[in-house]
């Protein structure tokens, strides 16, 4: 193969050498991330900026929890803090949850089926660049100055933009269209990207790999990227309405004028619920992957596991009002998304059972990423017993827009998805770089990030209790409200160490890491049956498998796995 050129499967060029490119020097690497069309390095250029947007998202955070941590506090104005409520929120979900999900799967795909890169290269390379630049874009209305009026250029409408906060009345400014815009093209991005993901794992899975013999970490994919392309279109037609009403008068969230402000809550929840299974579906593919290793036996009801997947898929389309229970929907719509909710709870808690009955009985190995693993379990299952008390159309009631949502929330993005994505790293690190993360550092980060996250966010369930708004800039002493924010802002400092103690990890490890070897963890999916890092083509020849563990039969000739299927 020519050096600097990338093939397809079928080994056709795709990208030559360019001219004047030398290997080894920096100019060539950065010309080799701009121009790349390999899936692993638009992987890690994905994984890459959702960690640049965690620091600056986790940044903002800080900022929030300072202002909160006393009565009265001034550490931000209230414009200000509007601001980086809005696109704290804004950022984690498109810019470090999104790219990292969708870095994950673009990295681990290819190379679980056997194929040699994703179906349409340039296209996913594309993907890519729509998201890192709509990030950017959204992040330069603070440095653009103020707006027209005289008004913030900073987005300050909240993270899902609520209307009528929206409308030209509202927000005079451009910050509005700084929020929409970015949203719009991230969005595209991500449908082109889950177009091509599922178009690959439909279409290139090697020979032998039949649906029932996939990886779950591949079905995990699959079902997610349904979802993008399902529920994402809608959050992109709200923003080509709302760009439509702020610019040619039109009056879709208007009430004054017809329109409704109800209407684009549904618009947003009928993505912005399925978004957080988009989420959590590669968190569970996670977990389903590296419990097994580290319990040393095979996923416990793996049809099963398939089965709730899909499961979830399907139901996670008709739970997306139980974020509206308050805005006056009649007896027979509570009813039906309060049904919902409870119901999407029993394919999640066959997941559950099903990880707990893997690990019963196995031979299991407190190694980094299963630590990851242990703590994701405990958390997930609280954040899961909390959404459905949050189902309960009467409680929620009590506790709807309170600091109880807040923590909700934030259980299932961090406690449950952020600790997956740890795990992730931990597990497959070695294989993306050919060195092991550093254990004595990932045991300070693991203790630091656990701890600091039980202090950040279990007083925000008792400060919801007590009644404690979200949202609100500033509160007056007496309330009860004290003790859990002064908590909770020492515990988002404590987060905020551990993700240092992380990176310096990430960077010492890259050059002074113990060499991994290609397959460290005596795993049983084909991407530790080529090189750690693997080569541009994955693997010198296309795998065939036989199994659901397919280095399990070349590990163990003499007693394949495919014999007991």
């Amino acid at each position: 193969m020519p050096n600097g050129t990338t093939t397809t499967d079928a080994g056709t060029e795709l990208l030559p050498a360019r001219p004047g490119e030398e290997r080894g020097t920096l100019t060539g690497w950065v010309q080799d991330l701009v121009f790349t069309v390999d899936h692993k390095k638009l992987g890690m250029l994905y994984v890459g900026t959702g960690l640049l947007f965690l620091v600056i998202a986790g940044w903002m955070a800080l900022i929030i929890r300072a202002q909160l941590a006393f009565p009265n506090g001034h550490v931000a104005s209230p414009q200000e803090f509007n601001s980086m409520i809005t696109v704290h929120g804004t950022v984690m979900i498109f810019w470090v949850a999104m790219p990292i999900v969708f870095g994950m799967i673009n990295y681990l795909v290819p190379l679980m089926i056997g194929a040699r890169d994703m179906a349409f290269p340039r296209l996913n390379a594309f993907s890519f660049w729509l998201t890192f630049f709509s990030g950017f874009f959204l992040l330069m209305s603070f440095v653009t100055g103020p707006g027209l009026y005289g008004a913030g250029a900073a987005p300050d409408a909240g993270w899902f933009a609520i209307a009528p906060l929206t409308s030209p009345a509202f927000s005079k400014g451009p910050s509005i269209d700084y929020w929409s815009l970015s949203v719009l093209v991230t969005g595209i991005g991500s449908v082109t990207g889950a177009i091509n993901i599922m178009v690959t794992i439909i279409c290139y899975r090697t020979k032998g790999m039949t649906l029932h013999r996939m990886p779950l970490f591949v079905w995990l994919a699959l079902v997610t990227m349904f979802l993008v392309v399902v529920f994402i279109p809608p959050l992109s037609a709200a923003q080509i309405m709302l760009t439509l009403e702020r610019y040619l008068g039109a009056t879709f969230f208007d009430a004054q004028s017809g329109g409704s402000a109800i209407l684009w809550q549904h618009f947003f929840w009928i993505f912005g619920h399925p978004e957080v299974y988009i989420l959590v579906m590669p968190a569970f593919a996670t977990i389903s992957e590296v419990v097994p290793v580290f319990s040393r036996k095979p996923i416990f009801g793996y049809p099963m596991m398939v089965a709730a997947s899909v499961l979830i898929g399907f139901i996670s389309a008709g739970v997306w009002a139980h974020h509206m229970f308050t805005v006056g929907m009649n007896s027979f719509q509570v009813t039906f998304f309060a049904m919902a909710t409870l119901a999407i709870s029993v394919p999640t808690g066959i997941k559950i059972f099903n990880w707990l009955a893997t690990i019963y009985g196995g031979k299991v190995r407190l190694e980094l990423p299963m630590l990851w693993c242990i703590a994701f379990l405990f958390q997930f299952l609280i954040a899961g017993l909390t959404g459905i008390m949050l189902g309960v159309a009467s409680f929620d009631w009590q506790l709807n827009d309170s600091y109880f949502v807040i923590a909700h929330f934030h259980y299932v993005i961090v406690g449950g998805i952020l600790f997956a994505v740890f795990a992730f790293f931990y597990y497959w690190y070695p294989k993306a770089f050919g060195r092991m993360l550093d254990k004595k550092l990932g045991l300070w980060h693991f203790w630091l990030f656990t701890i600091g996250f039980h202090l950040t966010f279990d007083p925000q369930h008792f400060a919801g209790f007590y009644g404690m708004p979200r949202r609100i800039y500033t509160y007056q002493p007496g309330r009860g409200w004290e003790v859990w924010n002064l908590l909770s802002t020492i515990g988002a400092f404590v987060q905020a160490a551990a993700i240092i103690v992380f990176v310096i990890n990430l960077l010492w490890s890259g050059r002074k890491g113990k060499i991994a070897g290609d397959d460290p963890w005596d795993a049983w999916t084909l991407e530790w049956a080529t090189t750690s890092p693997p080569p541009d083509y994955n693997f010198e020849k296309l795998p065939e498998v036989r199994s659901r563990r397919p280095l399990w039969d070349l590990k163990h000739p003499e007693d394949p796995d495919w014999k007991f299927e």
